[in-house]
């Protein structure tokens, strides 16, 4: 059965989110004539002037930025959720809309205008996840929000519009669609065998091997084995915890390795600052119970076969489903190596 995976097409069940993608192995022969990319090097400016997330800059809205030395947290001037939205309910035949507000924030990893996750000390690194737990703990006791989506677009090809490494949060009122499928089968299978889905997952995972790309005594990053993307990986704590809020002082460290090495291993992939779009996927905050979640951290990776050449989600992907050449196990294979 392994040896149909690695050549034939066929498809794989996310357990997460209760859909299939489409895996065609054989496509990785075929000859590229499509759009490439411009491979982008690291840079080695430490400050930019010009750059509105770099330490006492003036952002376009009038504000100074903080002389700031590690993380520096502030509202996003453009923010997609506003905290004075209405929350309206408009309803018209078949027409439904609701009104969402929430708060949306930028956190600045460090105040080097360059110095991206994978290069940055992992006591820094412990420092970024201890401000996710503190801006987690702030908007998750807020009225009215009920889920915090911590995120990070890295790269232009990713829509990033600053090159500051940075990443952001949107808290907000209602709970995002993903997150409710992840509740949805994450409860199922509790309620079902009394035990959390992920832990269960990573014991036949690492039994497996296969598709482990590093593991240290309190975290496991892997490739999925129902990835989308070329390169997707997954960082999962081996202990069950609803939310980041229950990482011990150990485990903080422990996950700051994991980022860091998953991400060295990106860079070192194709000699490129490896673009992505990562988040942590975690219970809502609408003060239920939430006893089958068990929180994760994702990475979608656009890059295919080079620095230069990206998967595209078009055709068959918008109109049908999700679609992927080269298969997790080789993708594994390829970032363990690095």
């Amino acid at each position: 059965m392994q040896s149909q995976l690695k050549t034939h097409p066929h498809r794989r069940y996310n357990i997460l989110t209760g859909e299939w993608v489409l895996v065609s192995p054989h496509r990785t022969k075929r000859p590229w004539q499509g759009k490439t990319e411009s491979s982008h090097k690291k840079e080695a400016v430490t400050y930019d002037p010009e750059c509105y997330l770099c330490p006492t800059n003036t952002r376009i809205n009038g504000e100074i930025n903080e002389d700031y030395k590690n993380t520096f947290v502030f509202k996003n001037d453009f923010g997609a959720l506003l905290e004075d939205t209405p929350l309206f309910d408009y309803k018209e035949g078949l027409l439904h809309a609701e009104g969402e507000k929430g708060v949306c924030k930028v956190i600045c990893f460090s105040p080097n205008h360059s110095l991206t996750i994978p290069d940055m000390e992992l006591t820094d690194l412990v420092t970024v996840v201890k401000t996710w737990q503190k801006e987690f703990t702030e908007l998750a006791n807020a009225s009215e929000i009920n889920y915090v989506q911590i995120f990070e677009n890295k790269g232009a090809i990713m829509g990033c519009s600053n090159p500051h490494p940075h990443g952001q949060i949107w808290a907000q009122h209602s709970i995002p669609t993903e997150i409710e499928k992840k509740t949805n089968t994450q409860k199922a299978h509790y309620q079902k065998e009394g035990t959390s889905l992920l832990q269960k997952y990573l014991e036949q995972e690492l039994e497996d091997g296969s598709r482990i790309i590093s593991q240290n005594d309190s975290f496991v990053t892997l490739v999925p084995f129902w990835a989308i993307w070329p390169y997707e990986a997954m960082i999962v704590p081996r202990r069950q915890m609803s939310n980041i809020l229950g990482l011990r002082v150990q485990e903080r460290e422990d996950f700051a390795h994991q980022l860091k090495t998953l991400t060295q291993k990106y860079d070192a992939l194709f000699d490129t600052s490896f673009p992505y779009s990562s988040g942590i996927h975690q219970a809502p905050t609408d003060g239920k119970e939430y006893s089958e979640w068990h929180w994760h951290m994702s990475f979608y990776p656009p890059l295919l076969r080079s620095a230069t050449i990206k998967k595209f989600m078009v055709g068959y992907e918008m109109f049908a489903m999700a679609q992927r050449d080269i298969t997790p196990e080789l993708a594994a294979e390829q970032l363990k190596s690095l």
